[in-house]
């Protein structure tokens, strides 16, 4: 009998977000898999995954993966129930805390700020992946959800953000190129307006001004995550993929067709 794939995503606590929309994609096409939030939230999306049906086993954790400790159980408990980690989701990582937008310029930034961002948005993918690595087997599948935030654009507000962002595809590249000679690709997704659930109104108008004059829905970057996740993408590693409805194209902003 064929041993199912075991995937792990990261970030998974909304029920609108890109994460679960990825957990429900991996979980359809075969996998095992794992998902983490921050709170305890996590464990509703766990059984809104079992209600759907489906082979694979699904479990879910809690825990601050800015911390070593948390990613160390995080891990263990993946390839404790499964054996391995085949594919790894990195999806963790917000420009807000809890429901409180940060807004201040460079200026007025702390460096405790900063750190915060930076922690939150990098060094979460870089302590997870490196743990993961160790568990992963030849021609595995890493997938960093980035932005066009800091890669492609930049936003007034959170420095820290975008730099974070704009680090991920750094450090995307560079494992790529580390990891290749196993067959483990590494490559990342930079999604533009994205209607979830912690989308603001002024990001929903934002998202209206782009050329499709819509945000696009988190299943639309969870399809693309997928195929970078897939048999299909083996050949493809250490880029960046642009899911944004064509938002960066324009170079006038009044343009219209």
């Amino acid at each position: 009998m064929t041993q199912l794939r075991a995937a792990l995503v990261t970030g998974c606590g909304s029920a609108s977000g890109i994460g679960f929309a990825t957990a429900k994609r991996l979980r359809a096409a075969g996998c095992n898999v794992v998902i983490a939030s921050t709170t305890s939230r996590v464990h509703d999306r766990v059984a809104e995954l079992k209600s759907t049906g489906g082979a694979g086993e699904v479990l879910g954790v809690v825990g601050d993966l800015t911390r070593e400790p948390d990613v160390e159980a995080l891990v263990n408990t993946a390839s404790s129930a499964f054996g391995r980690i085949d594919v790894l989701v990195n999806n963790a990582g917000m420009v807000t805390v809890g429901n409180e937008l940060f807004n201040a310029p460079l200026s007025g930034t702390t460096l405790q700020q900063w750190n915060d961002s930076i922690a939150r948005n990098l060094t979460t993918c870089f302590l997870v992946t490196r743990r993961v690595l160790s568990e992963m087997p030849d021609g595995g599948r890493i997938v960093n959800v980035a932005s066009t935030t800091g890669a492609l654009q930049a936003g007034l507000g959170d420095v820290g953000y975008n730099a974070s962002k704009a680090g991920m595809i750094g450090l995307t590249r560079a494992v790529a190129l580390e990891v290749a000679s196993r067959n483990i690709t590494v490559n990342a997704v930079a999604p533009g307006w994205i209607a979830t659930g912690s989308q603001t109104a002024s990001e929903a108008k934002a998202g209206a001004a782009s050329p499709f004059g819509r945000s696009g829905p988190p299943d639309e970057v969870a399809a693309v995550i997928e195929f970078l996740c897939g048999a299909s993408a083996s050949y493809v590693t250490g880029q960046m993929i642009v899911v944004d409805g064509g938002d960066a194209l324009p170079e006038d902003r009044t343009w219209r067709p």
